[in-house]
């Protein structure tokens, strides 16, 4: 296998599947020409999961090394909610969140992506300090670890939070050891959540006021994908790159703004079993890149 060079540019992958071990998303990344790639670390839709063997955790380095696809994220599972009001289920959510942790530190995984939360009701400003004090709990039981919390903006579809840049700036405000926190911007959350990117006007506001509300620093890694929807229509449905409501001109926009290159940038759009479409995605995006 031949080892790949860092680009001069975004890193650009997809989200890749971990059937027959972890190790294997890297192969599977490899067929499509991945710079990164985004993981579970376990099944994205069970509570409990068997821990890492270490064969397995063996052959995910050897893969990580053989390919040359050094930028690895992963995705919590959907299951958790570390937002809820009902303690049982935070605290439960907590637990498997603290497990996803472990699973990335023993990975070398750099970032865990993390929708933040739902309220379920509870209102914004209760969700919103659940949240936080989730997020102690999960840096009171991991000290030390190199991997990041990594905050996702949302479409706001339902209860979730973090569907306004304010809220997520309120999370990280609002979590005590929050130099650990770090955020993912998704493409089709922002643009549901009101947020647009189909013009040069508009993308520079866009990330105005995520600087203001945040902190352009913060950010960390970016999940790339078009919408099923309209703009501002608070509902979370991925479409290909350039198929959707958003356009390619927003994509163009992203992959030359060179304050983000080097970060993961992971498509998360719908895919059959030869991968075709993430080649034809990443394809396309690759030749939005000037110079």
């Amino acid at each position: 296998m031949k080892k790949k060079e860092k680009p001069r540019g975004p890193l650009l992958g997809a989200h890749m599947s971990i059937a027959g071990g972890v190790g294997n998303a890297f192969l599977q990344g490899q067929k499509v020409d991945c710079d990164a790639i985004q993981i579970f670390t376990k099944s994205s839709r069970q509570w409990a999961a068997k821990p890492l063997a270490q064969d397995e955790i063996a052959q995910f380095h050897a893969n990580r090394k053989e390919t040359g696809i050094t930028a690895v994220v992963a995705h919590d599972s959907y299951l958790l909610n570390l937002g809820s009001p009902d303690a049982g289920l935070r605290q439960r959510s907590v637990a498997a969140f603290i497990d996803e942790m472990e699973r990335c530190e023993v990975l070398g995984v750099s970032n865990l992506i993390a929708h933040p939360g739902a309220h379920v009701g509870a209102g914004e400003v209760k969700g919103i300090k659940t949240i936080a004090k989730s997020l102690d709990e999960v840096h009171q039981a991991c000290p030390d670890f190199a991997v990041k919390v990594t905050l996702e903006i949302t479409a706001g579809q339902g209860s979730n939070l973090g569907y306004r840049f304010e809220q997520i700036g309120a999370m990280i405000d609002a979590t005590k050891e929050c130099d650990r926190l770090r955020v993912c911007f998704d493409t089709e959350h922002a643009f549901a959540a009101g947020y647009d990117l189909r013009t040069k006007e508009c993308y520079e506001r866009t990330f105005s006021e995520f600087d203001e509300a945040i902190g352009i620093e913060l950010l960390a890694a970016f999940h790339l994908n078009d919408s099923k929807k309209e703009f501002h229509s608070r509902v979370d449905r991925h479409e290909h790159i350039g198929q959707g409501f958003i356009g390619v001109e927003a994509f163009r926009l992203l992959m030359n703004d060179q304050r983000f290159w080097g970060l993961p940038m992971c498509l998360e759009t719908p895919k059959g079993p030869d991968l075709k479409e993430d080649r034809e995605n990443l394809t396309l995006l690759r030749s939005l890149i000037e110079g």
